[in-house]
């Protein structure tokens, strides 16, 4: 396996952003590290260009028919290496060469057949489809390892989703233009693909991890044995006797979710992979309840939590540093290791990475806001993870493993 070609460019008109982007992918072919006849594609669009979704996908196609599949979405924001599109027109392109006989695209007109044994999936999915957790799920339950990896399309326009498999459709469906809207689609990847992925917090607990003792629904009336409202008050250290300060301590909290058992909360005080993050809706006083945008179960752990950028950075930094431990040989020729040793100015894609393309999902909340300018997030990944292809988007719920996720960032490796 070698480089995997990519392009990434933002025009006002998508033909001239997509002409730019082509560019860059056949010089990239026409590089000796790069593959030459790759032939999965993976492409992402801001909500600018989400009307002209079926003419950027025909227009790609054409240009590249080697490229027999096609898989992808719309974000607000869309990322590629050192660089992320947020509020302006743009799209993005990797061209996978990976064993025809270890993928499979699928989406509603052409599911995922009992004939292919998925280890895993990257997954797009509509954040307005009704029970999307529930879709998460099964199709989690149809991998070898339980694990996805992607996120729920966000847009302020049209929610789209690409897929086209050269295997063609289901027998009853009819032709379809390989753009779509509602539930899922995505790739899934057999045992064959080389895979490495990580989940990445956004937010860091202010107070113990606490166990749910009691709950009515989404209510949670009880706290380690004690009323839930009186808890995040002692918690955040304000008095409902001072409303307009505690409401707004409350409006800058969250929660974090995690099952009996598991680890939420690292040594370093940051929350683990396990962990769940979601809002906290509203207060009951009447029940010293807490609605969350959750439905918990008593038993579960919870822990209230802030978004932090410094946690964040930090822990961006880790997961990368994770993933090229795992990946890089314990020993490495003279030659790789000059790679690893240069200076960033002079780090270049090579084999000797180990990396051969990567995808980030991250949340619509994150990005160059939060970690302080703009494209600042992909720049910690470039110097994290090296000078290795990349795309990806911003999404509205990040999905690793079975979960949807809030305020994290997924970011999954091709290795060599």
């Amino acid at each position: 396996m070698k480089l995997f070609p990519y392009g990434h460019a933002t025009h006002p008109q998508w033909r001239m952003a997509a002409a730019l982007v082509l560019a860059q992918l056949r010089a990239h072919m026409a590089l000796p590290g790069y593959a030459r006849l790759p032939t999965l594609g993976l492409l992402y669009i801001t909500d600018h260009y989400a009307g002209a979704a079926p003419e950027i996908l025909e227009f790609l196609g054409a240009e590249l028919p080697q490229i027999t599949d096609w898989s992808g979405t719309v974000g607000v924001g869309i990322a590629s290496n050192n660089v992320e599109y947020f509020d302006e027109p743009a799209l993005a392109v990797m061209l996978c060469d990976l064993p025809s006989d270890q993928y499979r695209v699928f989406s509603g007109v052409a599911p995922l057949g009992l004939g292919f044994d998925a280890h895993t999936a990257l997954i797009h999915a509509d954040s307005n489809a009704p029970d999307v957790g529930e879709l998460v799920a099964e199709m989690a339950a149809r991998t070898a390892t339980g694990y996805l990896f992607g996120g729920l399309a966000s847009s302020r326009t049209q929610s789209v989703q690409f897929a086209v498999g050269g295997n063609g459709n289901i027998k009853g469906h009819g032709a379809a233009s390989g753009v779509f809207s509602g539930g899922l689609s995505g790739v899934a990847f057999g045992e064959g693909v080389n895979l490495v992925s990580r989940v990445t917090q956004g937010c860091q607990p202010v107070a113990p991890v606490r166990e749910i003792t009691g709950v009515d629904g989404n209510v949670l009336t009880g706290l380690d044995g004690r009323p839930a409202l009186d808890v995040l008050m002692n918690d955040l250290g304000v008095s409902l006797a001072q409303p307009r300060a505690a409401l707004a301590k409350v409006r800058a909290t969250l929660v974090g979710l995690s099952d009996s058992g598991s680890d939420s909360v690292s040594r370093t005080g940051h929350f683990g992979s396990d962990v769940i993050v979601r809002h906290i809706v509203g207060l009951d006083p009447a029940r010293k309840g807490v609605a969350i945008a959750e439905v918990a179960e008593a038993g579960m752990r919870l822990a209230f939590c802030q978004r932090n950028a410094g946690a964040a950075r930090a822990d961006l930094i880790r997961i990368c540093a994770e993933i090229r431990e795992e990946l890089e040989p314990e020993e490495l020729p003279v030659s790789a290791a000059t790679v690893l040793a240069a200076g960033e100015a002079d780090a270049a894609p090579s084999a000797a990475g180990r990396i051969a393309g990567a995808i980030y999902v991250s949340c619509s909340g994150r990005g160059g806001p939060h970690f302080g300018a703009p494209s600042a997030e992909l720049q910690i990944v470039r110097r994290a993870l090296g000078d290795v292809p990349l795309v990806g988007f911003f999404a509205g719920g990040e999905i690793a493993r079975h979960h949807l996720y809030g305020y994290t960032g997924v970011l999954t490796v091709f290795g060599l």
